[in-house]
């Protein structure tokens, strides 16, 4: 399994509209996506405008090409992009380790 991480960074003063949104496009159109296995969404304490996104994904090429390459994240986009000061660092991981 592959951890999408995106770090988002979001313009002060959106956290309540963009806490619905988020929740729309992963509820609408992320759950739906080839290899999609679940997502966590945490929102930041000191930095307010600040939210980890992560995604779980069967392979790589389900986020970076089944998922990027459809017309889904267009529509994944235009629900959360217009709430984003700049645009998300994304990075994939595979696990290492874990507690039981």
């Amino acid at each position: 399994m592959i951890l999408e991480l995106a770090d988002i960074r979001i313009h002060s003063g959106q956290q309540v509209a963009f806490d619905v949104a988020i929740q729309q496009g992963l509820n609408q159109v992320i759950v739906h996506a080839k290899g999609f296995r679940g997502f966590k969404v945490n929102k930041g304490i000191e930095s307010p405008e600040r939210y980890v996104l992560m995604i779980f994904w069967d392979t790589l090429e389900n986020h970076t090409i089944d998922f990027r390459e459809s017309a889904a994240f267009t529509e994944w986009r235009s629900i959360v992009g217009p709430f984003f000061s700049a645009p998300p660092m994304v990075e994939h991981f595979n696990l290492l380790a874990k507690s039981a």
